[in-house]
Parts: structure tokens; sequence; C-alpha cells
């Protein structure tokens, strides 16, 4: 992620002064190459709001900047980048984005469902400024928004975790008690798309096994690794000899807790036995959501002029939206037979012959 960190241009929420420019970074107001002159040296100007626990988490943030990058990359779009430090904060700066002369922004991403009220405000408050919004919908014209069905690639995430836990497995550091019959899911914050990933995870390991339960405990922030690992080594030492997270850098105490405990830990939006390497020997698998495509799809669509406002694109397994990746480091060593069963429970849900529950208790 070196070179990732490299390109990453803060705006910081303690900012009182508004917007400011940021070196290296073409385009922004009051910037040393931004205003109408940088402005008409790129295609499009891009501010972008992060989520809450920023960038640096090598999950669903950084996800979200990987997509900036590669339209930078391909496109030579100038761009700024925004971490509010709090909830409250993400209506402050959408507005200051929105209402920037200098650079104009052709498009304010928003990342995360906890932009959706605040954007729900600011949208209409600006009908010719064009938005996008990942993880929810606000049906508004100028509002681009993109969902994903967590539920059908965590399904596959349960598949895999029920069908190893009754398996004599080792790989790596970690390794599967067959007698176990518990797998445990860590969430971030409680909240709907969170509980989707739990829905489809849950529905997974029933549809796998009727002899393996699923512990779940919820955090409570995006942030919080102790609190991952506090969680992780109760699910572990209760029994659970794999673990899967949908919590941000939270996620990164449940790695911890699987390398402390020698057992195996799924993680979430990117693969994380690459970008959270240190642990490349406990993850399995990760739930890659593509956070990234989004993000660049609607920077495309802006620069040609086909802004997809007033719509809600939906990115499931039929659209490699989501996925199950194998990991890096151990992931080629799960038995054939269960990615198989993998396999087949992902053509199964294309198909229409899985129905996967978007909420838990629905199995």
């Amino acid at each position: 992620m070196a070179s990732d960190i490299e390109r990453r241009r803060f705006l910081k929420a303690a900012s009182a002064a508004g917007l400011v420019g940021l070196a290296g970074c073409s385009g922004g107001p009051g910037g040393d190459s931004g205003g109408d002159d940088g402005s008409d040296d790129v295609p499009a100007t891009v501010g972008i709001v992060y989520s809450d626990g920023g960038l640096g988490d090598n999950s669903f943030n950084d996800a979200a900047q990987q997509g900036l990058i590669q339209a930078e990359e391909e496109f030579g779009i100038a761009y700024d980048e925004s971490q509010p430090e709090g909830t409250g904060e993400f209506g402050d700066f959408q507005q200051r984005y929105a209402s920037s002369t200098d650079p104009d922004y052709d498009l304010v991403s928003c990342i995360g469902f906890n932009q959706t009220d605040a954007l729900a405000e600011n949208a209409p408050e600006f009908p010719d400024q064009d938005f996008m919004l990942v993880d929810s919908v606000v049906e508004e014209d100028n509002v681009a928004s993109y969902v994903f069905r967590e539920h059908e690639g965590s399904f596959l995430m349960g598949v895999l975790a029920a069908r190893l836990t009754e398996t004599e497995f080792s790989a790596g550091a970690g390794s599967t008690d067959p007698d176990s019959t518990n797998v445990g899911f860590v969430g971030g914050v409680d909240s709907p798309v969170i509980r989707r990933f739990q829905a489809g995870f849950e529905a997974g390991v029933d549809y796998a096994s009727d002899d393996v339960d699923v512990i779940t405990n919820y955090v409570g922030s995006y942030a919080d690794p102790s609190g991952g690992q506090e969680s992780a080594l109760s699910m572990y030492q209760s029994g659970a000899d794999i673990v899967y997270h949908a919590s941000g850098a939270t996620g990164v105490g449940v790695f911890q807790a699987a390398q402390e405990e020698e057992r195996f830990a799924f993680g979430v939006d990117l693969d994380q036995s690459i970008t959270e390497a240190e642990f490349s020997d406990v993850i399995l698998a990760s739930m890659v959501k593509r956070v990234d495509t989004a993000v660049y799809e609607s920077v495309s669509n802006v620069i040609d002029g086909n802004h997809q406002g007033g719509e809600s694109v939906a990115l499931g397994l039929e659209s490699n939206g989501v996925e199950c990746v194998y990991g890096d480091e151990i992931g080629g060593e799960v038995p054939d037979d269960i990615v198989t069963a993998v396999s087949d429970a992902r053509d199964a849900i294309i198909a229409g012959d899985i129905d996967v529950p978007t909420e838990t208790g629905d199995t």
C-alpha cells in the first residue's frame, strides 16, 4: 500500500477555513493549481468524502480511494479528499464541495450509508451538483446511488466457513478443529448494511451444514482494533476456528486474534491477505466488495456526460460487484471439494436457485 499512501492528500475536518488546496493535487479551492485554470486542464474534478474510520483501513475507504486513483491514472482527473472526524461533519463537507467555485467540482462522492441523511438534505439544495453515494439510496435527480448485494458474497463466505470448520485443515499459521460447531462474525457499527453481511453469512452456514452455529458480536466502531481483537478472542476461545469480519479497521484486531489463537479469519471489502499482508498466514479468504468499481464508474459517467442521477445501481455476484477471493498466501490450500461447493453456491445464487436473505432471522 506504500504507493497509495504516497498518493493520499488529506483534508482534515479540523480545517476551520473551509476546503484548502492540497499539495500535489490538481484543483482544490485555493490551491496553487486550482481554480478555473486548473479545471480547464482536466476532464473532471472530484471531491470525495470518506466514511468514518477514514483512510488507512485497508478495507472500505481504501477501496473507494483505489477507484479514484484508477480514474486519475486513466483519465487524468483532479481530486480532493476529506475525512470527517465524526458523522455530524458529513453534511458540512458535502456542502463545501458543492458550493465551491474554485475549483468547481464536477462530482462529489459520498462514501458510506451514514452519509444518507446529510445528502438527502444537501442534494436538493444544490440541484446543479452531481453526487454519487455508496451503500445507500437518495432519490434525487442529481444523485447516483450504488448499493451492493453484500449478502450474496457473504453467503459464499458462510459456505466456506461451515465446510472448513467440519474439516481437519491446516495452512499457514492456522488450523481448524473438526469437532468445532461454531464460527464467528464480528460487525462494526450495527446497521442495515452490516446486517446484510451477517444475514448472508448465517444463511451460507445454514445451507452448508445443520451442525454449525454462528456467534455474532458488534463492536460499535469501524476503527477499534482492540475491540475487534477482544470479540474474536472470545469467539475463538468459545470453540470457533474461523471468524468473518465486516468492521473496517476494527478487523485488524480479528486478524491479530486469529494469529494468537492459531485459527483463521476472513477479510472484507479488499483482498485483505494483500492489504494486511502481515496476517496473510491466517486470512483464508476475503469477501471483496467493489467499491472501487462504483467510484470509478461514477467518475467515468460524469466525464462522458452520462451521470446516472436519480438511478440506483445494485452490484452483486452476477456483475462481479461482490466476490469470494481466496487468500494470496494460503487460500490455494483450501480443499478442491470445498472450492467446488462455494463455486456451485455462487452459480446457484446467480441462477436464482438460492434466494439469499438480506435480514437476520430470515433463513
